[in-house]
């Protein structure tokens, strides 16, 4: 099964339209973009802490190599 035609589109939002009405599909999708701007956001705290975390080991296995010198 391919790609849905373009009649096929318009028929899945003319459906949704008259489930969720207007109004309601307009606050759903600015909380799904409010929720994926906080995961965005999250994942950039998580990776730039992985980041600090590395280079803190790596200074303290070489602070460590120098001691025993």
């Amino acid at each position: 099964m391919g790609m849905p035609s373009l009649m096929e589109l318009i028929i899945i939002l003319v459906i949704v339209l008259l489930i969720f009405g207007g109004k309601r599909l307009k606050n759903i999708g600015s909380e799904l973009g409010g929720a994926i701007k906080g995961f965005k956001s999250s994942v950039k705290e998580t990776e730039s802490k992985d980041k600090d975390d590395i280079i803190e080991a790596k200074v303290e296995a070489k602070d460590d190599h120098s001691d025993s010198k």
